[in-house]
Protein backbone atom coordinates (compact mmCIF):
# COMPACT_ATOMS: atom_id res chain seq x y z
CA UNK A 1 0.00 0.00 0.00
CA UNK A 2 1.39 3.73 -1.04
CA UNK A 3 1.74 5.28 2.36
CA UNK A 4 4.01 8.20 1.04
CA UNK A 5 0.52 10.49 0.91
CA UNK A 6 -0.02 12.80 4.21
CA UNK A 7 -2.82 13.84 5.35
CA UNK A 8 -3.59 16.30 8.32
CA UNK A 9 -7.25 16.42 9.61
CA UNK A 10 -7.53 18.95 11.80
CA UNK A 11 -10.90 18.12 14.58
CA UNK A 12 -10.86 14.32 14.62
CA UNK A 13 -12.52 14.15 17.31
CA UNK A 14 -15.61 15.41 15.71
CA UNK A 15 -17.69 13.17 13.68
CA UNK A 16 -16.71 14.21 9.90
CA UNK A 17 -13.14 14.70 11.26
CA UNK A 18 -12.78 10.98 12.91
CA UNK A 19 -14.66 9.97 9.37
CA UNK A 20 -12.50 11.08 7.54
CA UNK A 21 -9.77 9.87 9.25
CA UNK A 22 -10.52 6.44 8.60
CA UNK A 23 -11.72 6.77 5.02
CA UNK A 24 -8.31 8.19 4.40
CA UNK A 25 -6.47 5.43 6.02
CA UNK A 26 -8.58 3.23 3.93
CA UNK A 27 -7.49 4.70 0.89
CA UNK A 28 -3.66 4.49 2.01
CA UNK A 29 -2.93 7.80 3.07
CA UNK A 30 -0.44 8.51 6.46
CA UNK A 31 -3.28 10.18 8.63
CA UNK A 32 -1.98 12.83 11.27
CA UNK A 33 -4.76 14.01 13.66
CA UNK A 34 -4.46 17.30 15.26
CA UNK A 35 -6.52 17.31 18.65
CA UNK A 36 -6.86 18.89 21.99
CA UNK A 37 -7.04 15.54 23.56
CA UNK A 38 -6.03 12.61 22.11
CA UNK A 39 -7.18 9.31 22.83
CA UNK A 40 -6.01 6.93 25.58
CA UNK A 41 -4.41 4.87 23.12
CA UNK A 42 -2.23 6.80 20.80
CA UNK A 43 -2.14 4.43 17.72
CA UNK A 44 -5.48 3.89 17.79
CA UNK A 45 -6.73 2.82 14.32
CA UNK A 46 -3.03 3.36 13.07
CA UNK A 47 -3.48 7.42 12.99
CA UNK A 48 -0.65 9.61 14.32
CA UNK A 49 -2.25 11.55 16.94
CA UNK A 50 -0.73 14.84 18.08
CA UNK A 51 -2.16 17.63 20.80
CA UNK A 52 -2.53 20.81 20.18
CA UNK A 53 -5.05 23.84 18.98
CA UNK A 54 -6.28 24.95 15.82
CA UNK A 55 -6.40 28.71 17.83
CA UNK A 56 -2.41 28.40 17.91
CA UNK A 57 -1.12 28.49 14.72
CA UNK A 58 2.39 27.23 15.79
CA UNK A 59 0.26 24.08 16.30
CA UNK A 60 -1.11 23.96 13.30
CA UNK A 61 2.05 24.56 11.45
CA UNK A 62 3.96 21.95 13.28
CA UNK A 63 1.16 19.30 12.52
CA UNK A 64 0.76 20.26 9.00
CA UNK A 65 4.64 19.51 8.21
CA UNK A 66 5.18 17.45 5.03
CA UNK A 67 1.19 17.15 4.33
CA UNK A 68 -0.42 17.52 1.35
CA UNK A 69 -3.79 17.90 2.26
CA UNK A 70 -5.30 19.26 5.41
CA UNK A 71 -9.08 18.34 6.56
CA UNK A 72 -10.23 21.29 8.23
CA UNK A 73 -13.27 19.41 10.19
CA UNK A 74 -12.85 21.51 13.51
CA UNK A 75 -15.67 23.19 14.90
CA UNK A 76 -15.80 24.61 18.71
CA UNK A 77 -18.13 22.16 21.17
CA UNK A 78 -21.56 22.79 21.36
CA UNK A 79 -21.48 25.96 19.68
CA UNK A 80 -19.37 27.83 22.13
CA UNK A 81 -17.80 31.04 20.71
CA UNK A 82 -18.54 30.35 17.28
CA UNK A 83 -18.03 34.01 16.11
CA UNK A 84 -15.00 34.42 18.12
CA UNK A 85 -12.91 31.17 17.28
CA UNK A 86 -13.74 29.67 13.58
CA UNK A 87 -12.09 32.55 11.60
CA UNK A 88 -8.83 32.55 13.18
CA UNK A 89 -8.67 28.53 13.53
CA UNK A 90 -9.44 28.72 9.69
CA UNK A 91 -6.51 31.40 9.20
CA UNK A 92 -3.79 29.19 10.99
CA UNK A 93 -4.91 26.45 8.50
CA UNK A 94 -4.58 28.52 5.25
CA UNK A 95 -1.29 29.81 6.61
CA UNK A 96 0.05 26.08 6.92
CA UNK A 97 -1.61 24.89 3.40
CA UNK A 98 0.42 27.89 2.30
CA UNK A 99 3.66 26.99 3.66
CA UNK A 100 3.13 23.33 2.57
CA UNK A 101 1.61 23.75 -0.71
CA UNK A 102 -1.58 21.63 1.01
CA UNK A 103 -4.73 21.12 -0.35
CA UNK A 104 -7.89 22.36 2.03
CA UNK A 105 -10.64 20.21 2.50
CA UNK A 106 -13.57 21.89 4.04
CA UNK A 107 -16.72 19.78 4.92
CA UNK A 108 -19.31 22.60 4.01
CA UNK A 109 -22.94 22.91 5.19
CA UNK A 110 -26.01 24.79 3.63
CA UNK A 111 -26.13 27.41 6.05
CA UNK A 112 -24.29 29.72 3.58
CA UNK A 113 -28.06 29.93 1.95
CA UNK A 114 -30.78 31.84 2.27
CA UNK A 115 -34.39 31.49 1.02
CA UNK A 116 -33.70 33.19 -2.36
CA UNK A 117 -31.46 29.99 -3.21
CA UNK A 118 -34.46 27.27 -2.14
CA UNK A 119 -35.91 24.98 -2.95
CA UNK A 120 -32.58 23.42 -5.26
CA UNK A 121 -29.00 24.65 -4.03
CA UNK A 122 -26.45 23.84 -6.59
CA UNK A 123 -22.12 25.01 -5.91
CA UNK A 124 -22.67 28.20 -7.57
CA UNK A 125 -26.10 29.14 -6.11
CA UNK A 126 -25.71 32.78 -4.49
CA UNK A 127 -24.99 33.08 -0.83
CA UNK A 128 -27.01 35.20 1.10
CA UNK A 129 -27.20 33.73 4.50
CA UNK A 130 -29.53 35.34 7.08
CA UNK A 131 -28.21 34.01 10.04
CA UNK A 132 -24.30 34.89 11.81
CA UNK A 133 -23.73 31.56 11.48
CA UNK A 134 -24.19 31.15 8.09
CA UNK A 135 -22.64 34.36 7.28
CA UNK A 136 -19.32 33.08 8.99
CA UNK A 137 -19.46 30.33 6.65
CA UNK A 138 -19.60 32.30 3.66
CA UNK A 139 -16.63 34.37 4.93
CA UNK A 140 -14.77 30.77 5.28
CA UNK A 141 -15.54 30.39 1.84
CA UNK A 142 -14.50 33.70 0.75
CA UNK A 143 -11.04 33.42 2.40
CA UNK A 144 -10.41 29.88 1.05
CA UNK A 145 -11.43 31.28 -2.42
CA UNK A 146 -8.97 34.57 -1.88
CA UNK A 147 -6.00 32.29 -0.45
CA UNK A 148 -6.42 30.38 -3.96
CA UNK A 149 -4.06 33.40 -5.58
CA UNK A 150 -1.31 32.21 -2.96
CA UNK A 151 -1.36 28.85 -4.22
CA UNK A 152 -4.13 27.28 -1.55
CA UNK A 153 -5.94 24.88 -3.40
CA UNK A 154 -9.52 24.16 -2.31
CA UNK A 155 -11.83 21.78 -2.12
CA UNK A 156 -15.39 22.00 -0.39
CA UNK A 157 -17.66 19.10 0.34
CA UNK A 158 -21.14 20.47 0.77
CA UNK A 159 -23.36 18.41 2.72
CA UNK A 160 -26.66 18.89 4.90
CA UNK A 161 -27.68 17.66 8.60
CA UNK A 162 -25.27 14.92 9.28
CA UNK A 163 -26.72 11.31 10.85
CA UNK A 164 -24.02 8.53 11.64
CA UNK A 165 -22.48 6.51 14.61
CA UNK A 166 -20.61 9.38 15.75
CA UNK A 167 -22.17 12.77 14.80
CA UNK A 168 -22.66 14.00 18.13
CA UNK A 169 -24.22 17.90 17.69
CA UNK A 170 -26.48 16.81 15.01
CA UNK A 171 -30.33 17.63 14.69
CA UNK A 172 -30.77 13.45 14.72
CA UNK A 173 -29.28 12.02 17.77
CA UNK A 174 -30.17 15.41 19.84
CA UNK A 175 -33.32 16.52 18.33
CA UNK A 176 -35.66 13.83 16.47
CA UNK A 177 -34.23 10.95 19.10
CA UNK A 178 -32.98 10.74 22.40
CA UNK A 179 -29.14 9.03 22.68
CA UNK A 180 -29.05 6.08 25.42
CA UNK A 181 -32.46 5.39 24.95
CA UNK A 182 -34.40 2.80 22.56
CA UNK A 183 -36.75 5.01 19.86
CA UNK A 184 -40.08 4.97 21.18
CA UNK A 185 -41.04 8.58 19.67
CA UNK A 186 -39.24 11.27 16.81
CA UNK A 187 -39.79 14.24 17.20
CA UNK A 188 -39.77 16.29 13.97
CA UNK A 189 -38.57 19.76 13.91
CA UNK A 190 -40.25 20.46 11.06
CA UNK A 191 -43.72 19.98 8.93
CA UNK A 192 -43.54 15.96 8.07
CA UNK A 193 -44.56 16.91 4.55
CA UNK A 194 -41.41 19.09 3.62
CA UNK A 195 -38.13 16.68 2.52
CA UNK A 196 -34.96 17.55 4.39
CA UNK A 197 -31.59 16.88 3.62
CA UNK A 198 -29.22 14.07 5.54
CA UNK A 199 -25.72 13.03 5.05
CA UNK A 200 -24.32 10.15 6.14
CA UNK A 201 -20.83 11.06 7.97
CA UNK A 202 -19.24 7.05 6.92
CA UNK A 203 -20.30 7.82 3.48
CA UNK A 204 -19.25 11.76 3.42
CA UNK A 205 -15.60 10.51 4.83
CA UNK A 206 -15.38 7.88 1.72
CA UNK A 207 -16.67 10.81 -0.90
CA UNK A 208 -13.86 13.45 0.43
CA UNK A 209 -10.90 10.14 -0.23
CA UNK A 210 -12.43 9.58 -3.64
CA UNK A 211 -12.11 12.98 -4.53
CA UNK A 212 -8.91 13.28 -3.14
CA UNK A 213 -7.84 10.52 -5.55
CA UNK A 214 -8.71 12.40 -8.79
CA UNK A 215 -6.49 15.48 -7.60
CA UNK A 216 -5.25 16.33 -11.11
CA UNK A 217 -8.98 16.52 -12.18
CA UNK A 218 -9.42 19.20 -9.41
CA UNK A 219 -9.68 22.62 -9.89
CA UNK A 220 -7.78 24.71 -7.63
CA UNK A 221 -11.06 25.70 -5.75
CA UNK A 222 -13.48 23.20 -6.16
CA UNK A 223 -16.75 22.33 -4.23
CA UNK A 224 -19.10 19.72 -4.93
CA UNK A 225 -22.89 18.97 -3.13
CA UNK A 226 -23.29 16.15 -1.26
CA UNK A 227 -26.73 14.98 -1.51
CA UNK A 228 -27.02 12.18 0.16
CA UNK A 229 -30.47 11.50 1.16
CA UNK A 230 -33.38 13.63 0.82
CA UNK A 231 -36.35 12.56 2.58
CA UNK A 232 -39.48 14.23 4.27
CA UNK A 233 -40.42 13.57 8.01
CA UNK A 234 -42.77 10.43 7.31
CA UNK A 235 -40.02 8.98 4.97
CA UNK A 236 -37.65 9.74 7.97
CA UNK A 237 -40.18 8.06 10.51
CA UNK A 238 -40.58 4.80 8.60
CA UNK A 239 -36.80 4.34 8.28
CA UNK A 240 -36.00 4.94 11.65
CA UNK A 241 -39.20 2.60 12.38
CA UNK A 242 -37.32 -0.22 9.85
CA UNK A 243 -33.99 -0.07 11.23
CA UNK A 244 -35.16 0.20 14.90
CA UNK A 245 -37.85 -2.99 14.21
CA UNK A 246 -40.15 -0.93 15.66
CA UNK A 247 -43.49 -0.35 13.69
CA UNK A 248 -45.12 1.60 16.60
CA UNK A 249 -42.90 4.54 16.98
CA UNK A 250 -44.81 7.60 17.76
CA UNK A 251 -44.64 10.85 15.51
CA UNK A 252 -44.52 13.92 17.45
CA UNK A 253 -43.44 17.74 17.08
CA UNK A 254 -40.29 18.90 17.95
CA UNK A 255 -40.81 21.14 21.15
CA UNK A 256 -39.56 24.58 19.72
CA UNK A 257 -41.09 26.08 22.72
CA UNK A 258 -39.13 24.47 25.02
CA UNK A 259 -35.91 25.87 23.05
CA UNK A 260 -37.65 29.39 23.17
CA UNK A 261 -37.59 28.84 27.34
CA UNK A 262 -34.43 27.35 27.14
CA UNK A 263 -32.11 29.08 25.18
CA UNK A 264 -30.99 32.19 26.78
CA UNK A 265 -29.18 29.72 29.04
CA UNK A 266 -28.36 27.14 26.46
CA UNK A 267 -26.11 27.95 23.50
CA UNK A 268 -26.74 24.57 22.10
CA UNK A 269 -30.47 25.34 22.02
CA UNK A 270 -30.13 29.13 20.44
CA UNK A 271 -27.91 28.09 17.97
CA UNK A 272 -30.22 25.44 16.89
CA UNK A 273 -33.07 28.00 17.01
CA UNK A 274 -31.48 29.87 14.32
CA UNK A 275 -31.25 27.01 11.82
CA UNK A 276 -35.17 26.80 12.02
CA UNK A 277 -35.68 28.60 8.96
CA UNK A 278 -34.47 25.23 7.10
CA UNK A 279 -37.20 23.04 8.49
CA UNK A 280 -39.62 25.66 7.12
CA UNK A 281 -38.81 25.06 3.17
CA UNK A 282 -37.25 22.62 1.06
CA UNK A 283 -33.63 23.06 0.68
CA UNK A 284 -32.56 20.38 -1.49
CA UNK A 285 -28.48 20.10 -2.77
CA UNK A 286 -27.94 18.86 -6.33
CA UNK A 287 -25.32 16.59 -6.41
CA UNK A 288 -25.60 16.29 -10.39
CA UNK A 289 -21.78 17.27 -10.20
CA UNK A 290 -20.28 14.91 -7.51
CA UNK A 291 -22.41 11.98 -9.00
CA UNK A 292 -20.55 12.60 -12.93
CA UNK A 293 -17.32 12.78 -11.00
CA UNK A 294 -17.58 9.70 -9.16
CA UNK A 295 -19.37 7.63 -11.73
CA UNK A 296 -21.76 6.15 -9.10
CA UNK A 297 -23.82 7.50 -6.25
CA UNK A 298 -21.53 6.96 -2.91
CA UNK A 299 -25.28 6.55 -0.42
CA UNK A 300 -25.60 3.51 2.23
CA UNK A 301 -29.02 2.73 2.07
CA UNK A 302 -31.04 5.03 4.54
CA UNK A 303 -32.29 1.92 6.94
CA UNK A 304 -28.77 0.81 6.60
CA UNK A 305 -27.29 4.32 7.75
CA UNK A 306 -30.29 5.03 10.57
CA UNK A 307 -29.98 1.73 11.98
CA UNK A 308 -25.68 2.65 12.24
CA UNK A 309 -26.52 5.30 13.92
CA UNK A 310 -29.10 4.32 16.72
CA UNK A 311 -26.43 1.52 17.42
CA UNK A 312 -23.30 4.33 17.52
CA UNK A 313 -25.84 6.30 20.09
CA UNK A 314 -27.27 3.92 22.46
CA UNK A 315 -30.79 3.60 20.93
CA UNK A 316 -30.11 -0.49 19.56
CA UNK A 317 -28.12 -3.04 20.98
CA UNK A 318 -24.71 -4.00 19.29
CA UNK A 319 -25.05 -6.77 17.34
CA UNK A 320 -23.31 -9.85 19.24
CA UNK A 321 -19.28 -9.96 18.86
CA UNK A 322 -19.06 -6.15 17.79
CA UNK A 323 -16.71 -4.45 18.92
CA UNK A 324 -17.44 -0.45 19.74
CA UNK A 325 -15.44 1.53 18.04
CA UNK A 326 -12.71 3.33 19.70
CA UNK A 327 -12.37 6.42 17.88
Amino acid sequence: MNTSKVALVIGANGGIGREACLALKRHGWQVRALVRTPPAECDAQGITWIKGNAMHAADVLGAAKGAQVIVHAVNPPGYRGWDKVVLPMLDNTIEAAKVEHARIVLPGTIYNFGPDAFPLLREDSPQHPITRKGEIRTEMERRLASATRSGVRTLILRCGDFIGPRAGNAWFSQGLVQPNKPVNVLRYPGDYDIGHAWAYLPDVGEAMALLLEREQDLADFDAFNFGGYWVDGHGMVEAVRRAANNPRIALRRFPWWMTAFLSPFVETLREMRKMRYLWKSPARLDDGKLVAFLRHRPYTPIEDAVRTTLMGIGCMPLPTGHVAATM
